[in-house]
């Protein structure tokens, strides 16, 4: 536990919150039991707060060929990638609960190679730190691979889209030292008895 600040940049009192964003941090507190730092670091910005969430809103609620987990597998990679930790931790709980896996965030933003998905998944990932790194030498083989795995081409616009979106976020969060909550360090992991070796 820290009391250390959640941004270099004002942190708009609740009172002072537009209506509008009121109502949608409120929704989130009820449902998530606590409000996640993006909420109110953003909030010093209500125009760009409300143009953030529309746009997540509109990549990772939507319906498609990629699941929610799925989704999360791709902003956990590629938000390691960009070093940076609010997103790591804050998608990797998310990730733990949709895929009710306590090891597959960790996985995931260390080594998806290494992680225990499947191959349509790690092929997924490679393109999306493909996007991340290097979207200039993304070409018709890219497309081509995913294809192999299943993913339309809506799909590929999906991944790479949640890719550059939070590219934004990531560069953002790390620029305003955005910290991420307590809480999401321990959501969904599931403490199991010790194996024994006999």
């Amino acid at each position: 536990m820290t009391n250390k600040p959640i941004s270099r940049y004002p942190v708009p009192e609740p009172q002072d919150w537009p209506d509008d964003i009121r109502a949608r941090i409120l929704d989130v507190q009820e449902k998530a039991g606590f409000v996640p730092n993006v909420f109110l670091t953003l909030a010093h910005r209500p125009d760009e707060f409300r143009a953030f969430f529309a746009y997540h809103d509109a990549l990772m609620l939507k319906e498609g060929g990629l699941s929610k987990g799925e989704r999360e597998m791709i902003v956990v990679a590629t938000s390691a990638v960009n070093d940076c930790l609010y997103c790591v931790v804050a998608h990797g709980a998310i990730l733990r609960i949709y895929e009710k896996n306590a090891l597959v965030a960790d996985q995931v933003a260390v080594n998806h190679r290494k992680a225990d998905i499947t191959p349509r998944q790690q092929a997924m990932l490679d393109f999306a730190l493909k996007v991340c790194r290097a979207s200039g030498t993304v070409d018709d083989d890219d497309f081509a691979a995913l294809h192999a795995h299943g993913f339309n081409d809506e799909d590929i616009w999906d991944i790479a889209a949640i890719t550059a979106f939070f590219g934004l976020s990531n560069r953002m969060a790390n620029v305003i030292s955005m910290r991420p909550n307590d809480e999401f360090f321990l959501m969904g992991r599931v403490p199991k008895e010790p194996r024994s070796l006999k």
